[in-house]
């Protein structure tokens, strides 16, 4: 099969996550510096080429200096306190005493990274003296601070290799990622607008929940929020939405004019409405009778809803905050994230089927997305227009929150591939996915792990970035394999 390209959907206006910040603090024992005058000199060349491959990381690097003893690890604990970082990297150039980076560690309140970089792959063991051999000694602290986080209670994760090694390089990336999705999840702001789809235990959330888990503010709305602004789009906001639509979507000729003019005025509404609440994700449902306001609202979301998602504003309907929160992480690196649930499992292929009508991330789209015109929406009041399209074929991952009963939320995340078949024409997104084993049998064991019905579904295999936020957040990773 021939590999295709993600449709490329163009957006100016797609959003700038702010990125990541870390805080650096590189260090030595100070007793060798007498004893080795070029030691430290080239350790702090190590330190500023770590600081700058961090830049290229994408991460505001904070970088506290070098630190030779207790003293100087305390004054560098209070500047990393102040700086709010998301992560803290404690960079072991040579033999260090723990006592220099507990309190560092403990006072941040930062998740920490100790990174082990020699300068070169191996030393020139015949002609090195033992001032530079000190420099390839940053193993030797690594356990002491290992136990001694365990000891003070501080988790940590590390990474060694040598100063200029992809492979660690990849693995310190993965971390640098990792805090700025634990970032985005920290800071964020995230709409819950309407009421729960009824009957939906599943996916029924206590709002306080997310704050214990992540941090960050849920925004409680009323569709009355978005019903006062839907009104106040101008001919040339609407027009300019619709031209956008045009050039995003292939129009089916089921779509109704009216039907479409609705949605692209609803789209503006919810452009002011995420401007106005300064939101991040958004999730919303609204059942409404007899054709009032109410229903028209919701039944006219999944334009606006799909185009603030592609700009990365996630918005899932059916009132699945989690699910919005999963479309974040997910889009937060870079797999785009599209509202997903089962659809149907094919036997004769090895698929799962799966997909949703409502909104979802056109970037990943394998085609150019369609508009259809719907009658009826299966299972919700209204009529309008729905998205249809695949995501692109290749690698993918399924990935969804789970709320135990304790109230901890839990990552559950799964890989499998994208495949080529045949697809309903009904405006829904649907993808095939193969996961390797049976499909009876994969979907026993995904729903064996207490996931709720909806979740997001990416491109890539993101196991690995997942496992990395997850290890942050100090939650629980739950990966369903073959």
């Amino acid at each position: 099969m021939t590999a295709i390209e993600p449709y490329p959907v163009a957006l100016d206006d797609r959003i700038s996550p702010p990125r990541p910040r870390v805080g650096l603090v590189a260090g030595g024992l100070g007793a060798y510096w007498p004893q080795f005058p070029d030691l430290l000199p080239q350790l702090r060349r190590s330190s500023e080429r770590v600081a700058q491959r961090m830049r290229d990381l994408g991460a505001d690097v904070v970088d506290v200096g070098f630190i030779s003893d207790a003293q100087d690890g305390a004054v560098a604990a209070e500047r990393l306190r102040e700086a709010g970082c998301d992560v803290i990297v404690g960079f072991l150039t040579t033999y260090m005493t723990a006592t220099m980076l507990v309190p560092v560690a403990q006072r941040s309140g930062a998740p920490v990274l100790l990174i082990n970089l020699q300068p070169t792959k191996s030393m020139d063991h015949a002609s090195f003296d033992t001032g530079q051999w000190l420099a390839y000694c940053g193993a030797c602290p690594l356990p002491e601070m290992a136990n001694a986080f365990r000891r003070v209670g501080v988790p940590f994760r590390s990474v060694s290799g040598y100063l200029e090694d992809e492979r660690a390089w990849q693995r310190i990336g993965r971390w640098v990622r990792a805090a700025g999705v634990r970032a985005a999840l920290r800071r964020g702001r995230h709409g819950l607008m309407g009421h729960l789809y009824p009957g939906m235990l599943d996916v029924a959330t206590d709002l306080t929940l997310v704050s214990a888990n992540f941090g960050g503010h849920v925004e409680v709305l009323e569709f009355d929020d978005l019903r006062v602004r839907v009104p106040d789009a101008g001919t040339t906001e609407v027009t300019a939405k619709l031209d956008q639509t045009r050039e995003i979507f292939e129009l089916t000729g089921s779509v109704d004019a009216d039907d479409l003019d609705w949605a692209a005025r609803v789209a503006v509404g919810l452009d002011r409405l995420v401007e106005d609440f300064g939101l991040d994700s958004l999730a919303y449902y609204h059942r409404g009778l007899d054709g009032e306001i109410h229903e028209r609202l919701g039944a006219g979301m999944i334009l606006g809803a799909s185009l603030l998602t592609a700009r990365g504003v996630p918005a899932a309907g059916e009132y699945e905050l989690r699910t919005s929160l999963a479309m974040l992480v997910m889009d937060r690196l870079g797999a785009g994230g599209s509202f997903t649930e089962f659809q149907a499992l094919d036997f004769d292929r090895g698929h799962v089927e799966m997909g949703h009508d409502g909104p979802a991330h056109l970037a990943i789209s394998a085609r150019r997305p369609l508009l259809r015109g719907l009658g009826v929406y299966h299972g919700k009041r209204g009529w309008g227009v729905s998205v249809e399209f695949d995501v692109t074929p290749g690698p993918v991952t399924a990935f969804g929150l789970r709320q135990d009963r304790d109230g901890r939320y839990a990552f559950v995340a799964a890989e499998g591939t994208v495949v080529d078949g045949p697809h309903l024409t009904i405006g829904n997104t649907t993808s095939r996915v193969d996961f390797g084993c049976d499909p009876g049998e994969w979907t026993d064991a995904w729903s064996g792990t207490g996931i709720s019905h909806h979740w997001a579904l990416g491109t890539g295999h993101r196991g690995a970035d997942l496992r990395a936020v997850a290890d942050l957040l100090e939650l629980d990773f739950v990966e369903v394999r073959p």
